[in-house]
């Protein structure tokens, strides 16, 4: 599947994987719009600015807002939700916000998807939502059985749902990466605990694989990549190798690992060359559905700490500095310029 010629709208568009997807869908493809629907103003200008792309549309907009949707899914082929509230230490003090976004916010998108014939939604999910102990994992595991719901409350239309879930964004808004190399020159720098583990993803990666997970899914899926763990107290030396590392303790809410596939889930998952699929409990989910894929090992779980591929300092850094020069060749210039 292409997406030439197609309607794309993302949620929450002005953030780093939106703006990785932009990229990415532009230089690929020749979508006939790709519609940025979010609540910032001024990042929406500077994505305008950098990109001066006749097919990119921007409305602002609130996930909240069901009416705005309508307007907004209107004649869209494709939806990428990645609208959410992130943080896990302001989920546990601001619960309604959270739900009304990752909750409330992601059924409005079922409904007006399935009522505008949008054909294909995929929703952005979290290693947080396995097994979810704070606040926030519990929201995007809502959201997530909501989206996988949505194929059957489609009824007869044709207006499919999944999910992609992956860990840690190298270098996203939040990432422990910035913080460390922000707080280098300080000669200290704070690790919640020195036995935490974390998967992690590069931005590039993580676009490509919700393209290619939108491309093929069927409906249904979480899609799961194959991807790698660090401990936070490598990442740490990674970045700063002479900094003086202060212990202050794990958050509320926070986990010491992190897990993307529970052993309960193991039990329906499959495993491809390098993902995993989550398949949900429908009658209609056959054979066809589950080629190429082998169902795991009994007790299977995919935990950040038990993960066999490990990151050492020395890829750790290759993995930092990667992202740093594609940040310095994302940077927003003037239109003038």
């Amino acid at each position: 599947m292409d997406f030439t010629g197609k309607s794309i709208l993302i949620t929450g568009g002005t953030g780093s994987l939106g703006n990785k997807l932009v990229k990415k869908l532009l230089a690929e493809h020749s979508p006939k719009k790709i519609i940025i629907l979010s609540r910032d103003e001024l990042k929406q200008h500077e994505m305008a600015v950098k990109f001066k792309d006749d097919s990119l549309r921007f409305f602002i907009g609130n996930v909240r807002d069901k009416e705005r949707l309508y307007r907004a899914f209107n004649g869209v082929d494709y939806v990428i939700h990645a609208a959410a509230l992130k943080q896990v230490p302001a989920a546990e003090y601001n619960p309604y916000e959270f739900i009304k976004t990752n909750v409330l916010g992601a059924q409005n998108v079922v409904d007006v998807a399935v009522d505008c014939g949008v054909e294909k939604v995929i929703a952005l999910s979290t290693d947080k939502a396995a097994n979810p102990i704070n606040l926030y994992g519990a929201t995007k595991l809502c959201s997530d059985k909501l989206f996988i719901a949505g194929n059957s409350y489609a009824g007869s239309q044709p207006t499919r749902f999944s999910v992609v879930r992956y860990g840690n964004v190298v270098g996203s808004r939040g990432s422990v990466i910035p913080l460390f190399n922000k707080l280098r020159v300080t000669g200290v720098l704070p690790i919640t605990d020195t036995d935490m583990t974390r998967f992690w993803i590069t931005i590039d990666k993580g676009a490509d694989f919700v393209l290619r997970s939108l491309k093929c899914m069927k409906g249904g899926e979480i899609f799961v990549p194959k991807i790698p763990s660090a401990s936070i107290l490598d990442v740490a030396k990674a970045i700063a190798p002479e900094a003086r590392i202060d212990v202050v303790g794990i958050r509320p809410g926070e986990k010491l690992h992190e897990i993307l596939i529970s052993k309960e889930n193991g039990r329906e998952t499959l495993e491809f060359d390098d993902y995993f699929v989550i398949q949900p409990m429908f009658r209609w989910w056959d054979d066809e559905r589950k080629a190429g894929g082998v169902p795991v090992a009994d007790h299977f779980s995919y935990a950040s700490n038990t993960n066999p591929d490990v990151l050492g300092i020395d890829e750790i850094r290759v993995m930092i500095d990667e992202f740093l020069e594609e940040e310095k060749s994302d940077i927003i210039r003037p239109a003038n310029s």
